[in-house]
């Protein structure tokens, strides 16, 4: 496969038209056409479905919907190569890629970011946010320099730093819900009510652990990846989220309000970036900044 090709299809599927395609490309129409039945037979597989002459509507195959994520993928890793190679011997300059779940230890990356901009502003940051498996996931294809991850750090992969932060789990709930007038809450007094969790907890079953029930036995009306979707439902009436302190605004003037957990649950995080893994100018400047203020 070309690189340009997969840049063709890019611009057919997301144009859904092979006339719009080919004027976006600067491209004559049969030749668009031609580029891309030869990537089809090159694959072996039928990547678009061409609509009719009423509609002359482009969509993609299941295949078709497999190849546009990994030629997303590969062209901004291409992209973000040239870009690393090219201005390798120049002032440094460059761009810091980021993966990151919800947290308040943003803040660090954000006090690096601005210290170094002191000395080196034309160092740009791009924070990509998602849960951890879209943090590993990013990370592992080279997607992203580093990513901000949760609990324990598999050291046969990737090299960390520890960051002076500890999130607190608690309980996100309208400031007029019954459990608003408890200063914690403890595992019985959820018990019996509708419960919003966080996907990545569910599948870890950490969270049955503090509850001292297994979540079937519990209601869980709702799972999240982010909690700002979560608060959106609580503050509709659907039910209490358990999630981290911080990451929603619940000061002055808004309807929901934070509970700590008791016992006390803690979530400690690191900063992680591959072992071996080839630095730019501007990533190596990042990191020594993050050691530095991490001390």
């Amino acid at each position: 496969m070309e690189l340009r090709v997969l840049g063709y299809f890019l611009a057919v599927a997301r144009e859904q038209s092979m006339v719009r395609a080919a004027q976006s490309l600067h491209l004559s129409q049969p030749t668009l056409s031609t580029q891309l039945k030869a990537l089809e037979e090159e694959l072996g597989k039928q990547l678009l479905i061409r609509g009719s002459k009423g509609s002359r509507k482009i969509t993609l195959t299941e295949e078709g919907m497999i190849l546009r994520k990994r030629a997303e993928e590969i062209l901004n890793l291409v992209q973000k190569t040239q870009q690393e190679i090219s201005l390798s011997d120049q002032t440094i300059v460059g761009d810091v890629y980021i993966g990151t779940g919800e947290t308040d230890a943003v803040r660090f990356i954000a006090r690096a970011a601005k210290e170094l901009y002191q000395t080196y502003p034309g160092i740009h940051y791009h924070i990509s946010s998602g849960n951890a498996d879209f943090v590993s996931e990013q990370l592992d294809k080279g997607l992203i320099d580093f990513g901000i991850v949760f609990g324990n750090v598999d050291h046969a992969k990737y090299h960390s730093i520890e960051l002076p932060f500890k999130d607190l789990w608690g309980v996100l709930m309208r400031r007029d819900a019954p459990l608003a007038e408890k200063p914690v809450i403890c595992p019985e007094d959820l018990w019996d009510k509708p419960l919003i969790i966080s996907k990545q907890e569910d599948s870890k079953a950490t969270l049955s652990g503090w509850l001292q029930k297994e979540l079937s036995e519990l209601e869980v009306v709702a799972t999240y990846n982010l909690l700002f979707n979560a608060s959106l439902l609580v503050e509709e009436g659907l039910g209490y989220a358990i999630g981290l302190d911080k990451i929603i605004n619940t000061s002055g003037n808004s309807k929901l309000c934070f509970r700590p957990l008791s016992p006390q649950r803690e979530a400690g995080m690191q900063i992680v970036w591959k072992k071996y893994q080839v630095f730019s100018k501007a990533c190596e400047k990042f990191i020594e900044k993050l050691k530095e203020i991490s001390l």
